[in-house]
């Protein structure tokens, strides 16, 4: 099982990397899926610019072609999001309107970050999208307020022990439920 570890935010000095980071650590050490970290800042899609519905896949951009590719590869999708004026950033609502298919029948996981909210609306802004393109959002995910606060003197990422005891369930339900949806994805 493929999952992708999806880095929402682009904007010049974020933060987040370190979560993006004790995400794949703690994935891996997971051990139930083939891990890829995808960073939206490197896939850099325009504001959606694709003449057709991507229902059709008909696509004209080679943007668009290759950020199909990429998608289609997986198999699940942890979303690590920051939280924008009580929303999703803008580059994670765009990446999911680019395509349809290669979202569907696949579930999704939030990990939020932020200030005393922990990115909470953030997750949940996401998890509402998601059912628009047919993925299962599960209600499993790890809330991380005051991240900053956790980012240690070497700019690595240090967990709590709430999102320590968090992480590990997410993981286990979203392989769950990347294999019963498999039938699906066939």
């Amino acid at each position: 099982m493929k999952l992708q570890i999806v880095y929402a935010s682009t904007r010049e000095g974020r933060e987040g990397s370190p979560i993006a980071s004790w995400v794949m650590e703690r994935a891996q050490a997971h051990g139930k899926f083939e891990l890829e970290l995808v960073d939206l800042r490197t896939v850099n899609l325009p504001l959606f610019d694709e003449p057709q519905h991507p229902r059709l896949r008909q696509y004209k951009n080679a943007h668009t072609k290759a950020w199909s590719a990429i998608v289609a590869a997986a198999d699940a999708f942890v979303f690590v999001t920051p939280e924008y004026n009580y929303g999703m950033p803008p580059a994670l609502l765009n990446a999911i309107d680019y395509l349809s298919a290669e979202w569907a029948y696949k579930p999704g996981a939030v990990v939020s970050y932020g200030g005393i909210s922990g990115g909470t609306r953030s997750a949940q802004m996401t998890k509402q999208m998601l059912p628009s393109v047919k993925m299962m959002p599960i209600p499993e995910g790890v809330s991380i307020p005051f991240f900053r606060n956790m980012i240690n003197a070497e700019g690595q990422f240090v967990a709590g022990e709430m999102q320590e005891k968090a992480i590990t369930p997410m993981l286990d339900e979203l392989a769950r439920w990347t294999g019963a949806l498999g039938t699906l994805r066939r």
